[in-house]
């Protein structure tokens, strides 16, 4: 009954929702909640074709409720009990059902009263009901991937912050009379005349300079690349780690201050939280002059796959996970406590695989064994200026593209950072101001890369058109 969190994803569980969760029966009656105390439950990548009502009876107080890569075909189905029943999940801020088979996302959604976070990604949804402008506190939702029948409404969402596709819909929308443009108009006018009025005022030039500080990434389309990088996936990562997004970034400046702790504090801290303590994904940061062309996206048995890992010497993967879990067991003792850190957190993310997976160069070295550590052989280092990013995961490929769009926006916050010399001191100070002023709103070159399968047919080119569009209130993307 203090149950707190629950992962069961990567199972068979369905059609239906296990007995356990509400899943047989209305949701009606009497009987004591199962899960009085679970606030995050997940149940992505099953076979769960419907949700039951009962699981609202069963973990009222659930907060993060995690769906994606099932084959749900309606939302929120019959999650939400029957009018008349008291509001279902009060405290649930976060709605995760990408990569199902949504093909309608019902208006009571919006008697969630909590929602923050909607994602429901890469279904078959035709239409956006209006209801959602009427979700109190929603603030982030995703829904590209869809093929949605207003055309207008399915560019909003590729490109356009929440806010706007929200009163898009409030508005109306298309097939529903006249969008009311008198609303965003005045809007508009307003926003002008503010602009103007601190222009006058002598608050215009600190405008101007906040826009011209923006963050900036230009996009390397792999046909204007004379050697785009190719990352080439062998059929057996599919029953391990089945997905993996690729990019590289060129421009970035680590050197001055603390610049290279603050780049692996920033990794590790979206490792604890948007990566889920890497049970949804897991980053990884490479030299780019160090990685050998082509690479391939492998799987390897434990006592086969050898790797030289960050800070240590070469060994193969069955005997780094045996000294990591000796390592954690003697933390343990030494700290007196349950938990550990580091990478010994990690270990039980492999329990159970008969293969392990890496990312294979040229040559034939590991240089990464996710999701527990890179290769020294491509470790960044402050002299680092072009980065190859890699994010894998076994959940599915929309978590690993979110993940990269935070990442690249976190390196060119701090890439800013470095520039504007806000840590630089002495002879880095001095070296960046050879390069001339104004080189802080340089932007970053973001370069396509390919993930292609054994033929050479495509499965995923990052970024795409409509990759970044999460972070577009933040980052100016030159396409």
């Amino acid at each position: 009954p203090a149950l707190h969190t629950l992962v069961l994803s990567r199972n068979a569980l369905g059609p239906a929702l296990p007995p356990a969760l509400g899943g047989t029966g209305d949701g009606s009656g009497d009987a004591a909640p199962a899960f009085p105390q679970l606030r995050s439950l997940n149940l992505s990548a099953n076979r769960l074709r419907e949700l039951g009502p009962g699981l609202a009876r069963s973990a009222p107080q659930l907060q993060e409720l995690l769906l994606s890569g099932n084959r749900l075909r309606a939302l929120p189905g019959g999650l939400l009990p029957s009018a008349g029943s008291p509001a279902p999940f009060p405290l649930l801020s976060r709605l995760d059902a990408a990569d199902n088979e949504v093909a309608e996302l019902g208006a009571d959604i919006a008697t969630l009263p909590a929602l923050k976070s909607l994602d429901v990604a890469n279904n078959q949804l035709r239409e956006l009901p209006a209801a959602l402008a009427d979700c109190p506190r929603l603030k982030e939702a995703n829904f590209r991937g869809n093929q949605l029948k207003d055309k207008r409404l399915e560019k909003m969402v590729n490109g356009c912050q929440t806010k706007a596709i929200l009163e898009y819909l409030r508005a109306g929308g298309r097939g529903k009379g006249k969008p009311q443009r008198a609303g965003p108009r005045s809007e508009v006018r307003k926003k002008k005349r503010e602009k103007q009025q601190k222009k006058d005022s002598g608050d215009g030039e600190q405008d101007e300079v906040e826009e011209a500080s923006k963050l900036l990434v230009k996009v390397l389309h792999v046909s204007e690349n004379p050697a785009p990088l190719v990352v080439k996936v062998s059929p057996g990562v599919k029953d391990v780690r089945a997905f993996i997004v690729c990019c590289v970034l060129k421009g970035v400046n680590l050197k001055p201050g603390n610049s290279l702790k603050r780049f692996l504090t920033m990794q590790t801290k979206l490792h604890e939280d948007i990566c889920e303590k890497r049970t949804a994904a897991t980053i990884a940061t490479h030299d780019l002059q160090l990685v050998k062309a082509p690479l391939t996206y492998d799987v390897q048995p434990p006592d086969e796959l050898k790797i030289v890992p960050l800070g240590r010497k070469e060994i193969k993967a069955k005997d780094l996970l045996r000294q990591l879990q000796l390592e954690a067991e003697e933390q343990r003792k030494q700290k007196k406590r349950q938990n550990v850190s580091g990478l010994h957190k990690y270990l039980q993310l492999l329990d159970g695989k008969d293969n392990y997976p890496c990312l294979v160069d040229a040559e034939g070295a590991v240089i990464s064994f996710p999701p527990i550590t890179n290769s020294e052989k491509t470790k960044i280092k402050k002299e680092t200026q072009d980065l190859f990013l890699e994010v894998t995961s076994d959940t599915s490929l929309q978590i690993c593209k979110d993940v990269m769009d935070i990442l690249i926006l976190k390196i060119a916050e701090l890439n800013r950072s470095a520039l504007e010399n806000k840590e630089g001191s002495g002879s880095d100070m001095e070296s960046d101001a050879l390069c001339g002023p104004g080189n802080s709103n340089l932007p970053l070159v973001l370069e396509q890369v390919r993930v292609v399968d054994t033929d050479g047919n495509l499965k995923v080119l990052y970024p795409s058109k409509t990759d970044l569009a999460t972070v577009s209130s933040l980052l100016t993307v030159i396409r």
